[in-house]
């Protein structure tokens, strides 16, 4: 294994939901809840809350190409979450729930815009896609308490009505990816 495996940080909507997805993928060596591309230095949740410190709630991705591709970590992406709704996943709404890729290298940035090219191309979506793509800037790890929430929580109201679905939808749609 590499030394120094990439990284690749990505806001779909609410972090407990899009971290319930990504610790099952193959590949994925690290999954951490967080906050990214805002103004404030060391933002809490409730300051990215109020959608005035400009953070996104995002997920860092560490992981394995030699295992999973980050083409295939963004196909996921655009499978669970909705890349046409501005600032808001179904009933979170705010600047903090923007779809977005914060990427790490050129590398990704251009992969990533030629899938937004191509899937807007073939209207894959029949609304156009709003994702953000932007250099990673001004990171910063959630509180303890939102890491690994789903698995910490499986039963509370929001993970079974919201990230259950996504994780469900995952398996589904990508089993060959779903870690053994």
């Amino acid at each position: 294994m590499p030394e120094s495996l990439p990284t690749i940080v990505l806001g779909g909507g609410c972090f407990w939901c899009t971290e319930a997805v990504y610790v099952k993928v193959r590949g994925v060596t690290d999954v951490e809840s967080g906050y990214s591309n805002g103004q404030v230095e060391r933002p809490s949740y409730e300051d990215v809350c109020t959608g005035r410190t400009g953070h996104a709630e995002v997920v860092k991705l560490t992981y394995d190409p030699a295992q999973v591709s980050l083409r295939q970590l963004l196909e996921i992406f655009f499978v669970v979450h909705d890349p046409t709704q501005r600032d808001r996943q179904g009933h979170d709404v705010g600047t903090q729930y923007r779809s977005g890729i914060y990427y790490t290298t050129e590398e990704q940035r251009r992969v990533a815009d030629d899938m937004i090219r191509q899937m807007s191309q073939d209207k894959l979506f029949g609304r156009p896609i709003v994702t953000e793509v932007r250099p990673l800037a001004n990171y910063w790890p959630a509180e303890e308490y939102h890491q690994d929430f789903f698995e910490k929580n499986p039963h509370q109201g929001y993970c079974l009505a919201v990230a259950a679905p996504k994780v469900a939808k995952f398996r589904r749609t990508f089993s060959e990816l779903v870690k053994a």
